[in-house]
């Protein structure tokens, strides 16, 4: 395999892994942008952005774009997080000029007022849906209360009001801000090569207008706060949790990852052993949340209500247990192994490939070849969780609570 990074005039960059073992390529659209760019005002702009970019172009129909992409068989979507507005294809090397063309062009959608009305409709039936999910709504909520008065707390499918009421002069704008060279990175991996790729990005590329990536990154300082939202329909208790974890960018965020892993990985953890493997919840897990300038460590347990008191005792305890004694040598082995296998499946195809480079390149400005992966993964040891567990404590400062029981329950339980 073969790394280059490629700069064209503009400033945008492109960073690409060649393997000439692969049958396929991917190629990504990695836009720095997400909810925590947005004002409150128009909140949930980056993520209708995102369906607007299959509504058309300045050249193309809706139907010509999902027509392009079908007539290639490629494998396409695109994806809106809170730091990152991504879109990608993988297809046969064959197809790369047409894939490669037809994702720079829809990044630029045409934006019309008729389509956007339309679309507007499509999003607001999309947030009510994802209200009727209740560990989705969970999420949201724990998210906003955890970052409250953060950029990060905002949601990012917005709300019925923020979507409601936005513009298409306002997206307009928002694209114009945040939608230029010096703010996306194009990253390729599989069969192809550098010649191929520069010469792809300086025509469907080099045309866009430059410009500077910026983004006000500021520590997030959580105050302890519970939410409960009472659905007494609902024949299950759910419980999320965050408490503060290393950022993206901290030497140890790859320990606080594996951390989670030993603590609350699906299968084979702690919390899996206590709570789950004898029927005592649904689903209980620990996962590690990274972002610019902040982390988190989120909690999900999921139970029947009677049970929802003795397990979230058992929680805490082991929570606390980790905090006092740490991990065994064993447990930080298995967690290691079951990291470094699902890293190399993942890696063995270039579209898997593809979110890892990228999510390097944005967050740390670095290359990691899978060989390099595994071995930084396999260096971490019992003293590098002690230092996560000293500098951040699993220690759970929001709480939100969506179910049937009560506010008064459930402060019986959490207080």
């Amino acid at each position: 395999m073969e790394f280059k990074h490629i700069v064209l005039e503009n400033g945008l960059e492109i960073i690409a892994e060649f393997n000439p073992d692969v049958y396929s390529v991917a190629v990504g659209f990695f836009v720095r942008t997400g909810a925590r760019d947005e004002s409150p005002k128009i909140n949930g702009v980056s993520h209708f952005l995102e369906h607007m970019a299959f509504k058309g172009t300045a050249t193309k129909s809706a139907e010509d774009v999902n027509r392009i992409f079908d007539e290639i068989g490629a494998k396409y979507n695109a994806s809106t997080g809170e730091e990152v507005t991504l879109y990608y294809a993988a297809v046969l090397p064959e197809y790369l000029p047409q894939v490669f063309s037809l994702l720079a062009d829809i990044v630029f959608p045409a934006l019309r007022q008729s389509d956007f009305e339309m679309e507007k409709k499509v999003i607001l039936e999309e947030i009510g849906m994802y209200k009727d999910q209740l560990s989705f709504l969970a999420y949201d909520k724990c998210m906003q209360a955890h970052f409250q008065g953060h950029p990060l707390g905002q949601a990012i499918l917005g709300s019925d009001e923020s979507i409601t009421n936005l513009s298409c002069e306002e997206m307009q704008a928002y694209h114009q801000d945040r939608y230029h060279a010096g703010n996306v990175l194009v990253v390729v991996a599989g069969a192809t090569d550098e010649h191929t790729i520069k010469g792809l990005a300086d025509k469907a590329c080099g045309p866009w207008r430059s410009g500077k990536k910026f983004r006000l990154v500021e520590e997030a300082r959580p105050q302890k706060s519970l939410v409960v939202i009472e659905k007494p329909q609902t024949l299950q208790q759910i419980f999320t949790q965050m408490g503060k974890a290393p950022a993206a960018t901290h030497p140890l965020y790859h320990a606080a990852d594996i951390l989670c892993g030993i603590v609350g990985d699906s299968s084979t953890s702690r919390l899996y052993w206590e709570l789950v493997d004898n029927g005592m919840a649904e689903s209980a897990d620990l996962d590690f949340h990274d972002y610019e300038g902040s982390g988190t460590y989120l909690a999900f347990m999921n139970c029947d209500p009677e049970l929802a008191k003795e397990n979230m005792e058992k929680m805490q305890e082991i929570f606390a247990g980790v905090n006092l004694h740490g991990v065994s040598q064993h447990e930080l082995d298995v967690a290691k192994s079951k990291l470094m296998s699902r890293l190399v499946i993942r890696s063995e195809r270039p579209m898997g490939r593809l979110s890892a480079l990228g999510g390097n390149w944005i967050y740390r400005k670095e290359y990691r070849s899978v060989a390099e992966d595994l071995s930084l993964i396999d260096s971490i040891s019992l003293e590098d969780i002690r230092q996560v567990l000293k500098e951040y404590p699993i220690e759970m400062l929001t709480t939100v609570a969506v179910g049937p029981m009560t506010t008064e329950q459930v402060e019986s339980i959490i207080n």
